[in-house]
């Protein structure tokens, strides 16, 4: 059998990204993977228990979402993904995201993940409650 590109690798990881299936989103992450959110000012997570950690903290309020892909660029060990995320929380309120997300892909591993996004756009939408509970995490809670 012959293995996955890493164009294949980048969409099995959104699969089970949305279907917050942890551990398999762990399961692409390389040991020393990196996973950085652009507009934040913390200093990203390395692999992929810390990956996993930080997501959980904005997405485990997420009772489901809508993942729409725009385009998929793969050029030798890079995947480029411009989507659009949409979180259902709920108590009723939605927020509707677009990203840029880059990633590089080695030996079958996510090394690079960066997702780019505005935060404006973000926080205008999201709701108080959520806001509030990710201000009580530390710095070190989300790397």
């Amino acid at each position: 059998m012959s293995q996955p590109s890493n164009r294949e690798i980048v969409h099995q990881m959104w699969n089970c990204l949305y279907q917050k299936d942890w551990k398999g989103v762990a399961s692409y992450i390389d040991e020393h993977g990196f996973y950085e959110d652009v507009p934040t000012p913390d200093a990203g997570a390395v692999g992929p228990e810390n990956v996993v950690k930080r997501l959980r903290l904005g997405l485990d309020p997420v009772q489901r979402f809508e993942h729409e892909i725009h385009r998929v660029v793969a050029d030798g060990d890079t995947v480029v993904v411009e989507h659009t995320e949409t979180w259902h929380f709920e108590t009723g309120e939605k927020v509707t995201n677009p990203f840029v997300t880059v990633h590089e892909v080695r030996n079958g591993k996510i090394t690079l993940w960066r997702d780019y996004w505005d935060l404006h756009t973000l926080m205008s939408q999201a709701p108080k409650w959520w806001i509030e509970r990710l201000a009580q995490f530390s710095d070190a809670d989300f790397s």
